[in-house]
């Protein structure tokens, strides 16, 4: 089945290629691999903002974290042209807004994890650290920054 099959299940449209919001560009493929430059959680348009243990659950910070890996397909898509080339998720690297007594990041980051399993199966199995942080871009509650392989 076509990654894009699954996306249609799924119920996903991949957004376009987001503006970066600062000196970088959202990709860069040097041989097979790709890497994406971290992606903010976004809700209706704007970033999700929220700090994880003072004024956002780990259910809506997994849920952010889902969104961030629909970006993150999309920004990928834009970057190969199709998903189906893809042989590998490598890695995903997520930052948390959390509060210092906060220790459910591998939770929230799992919304992303989850997701990029059903939409590539076992080529989406993949290496991942989840670091909580003081503080993100724009106040948002989640960033996310992917490596993929591609044929």
């Amino acid at each position: 089945m076509s990654i894009y099959d699954t996306l249609a299940e799924l119920n996903i449209t991949l957004p376009p290629v987001a503006v970066p919001a600062a000196a970088y560009v959202p990709f860069v493929q040097t041989g097979n691999l790709v890497f994406l430059s971290g992606h903010i959680a976004k809700k209706d348009g704007k970033p999700w903002v929220g700090q994880l243990g003072k004024n956002t659950t780990t259910e809506e910070g997994k849920a952010a974290a889902r969104a961030i890996a629909i970006d993150l397909m999309g920004t990928l898509h834009a970057a190969v042209g199709d998903l189906n080339r893809v042989t590998r998720i490598v890695k995903l690297m997520s930052l948390v807004n959390s509060t210092g007594d906060f220790t459910e990041q591998h939770l929230v980051t799992n919304g992303a994890s989850e997701l990029i399993g059903q939409v590539f199966g076992t080529k989406g199995a993949h290496a991942r650290s989840a670091f909580g942080v003081a503080q993100i871009p724009m106040g948002a509650c989640v960033e996310i920054e992917m490596i993929v392989e591609v044929a």
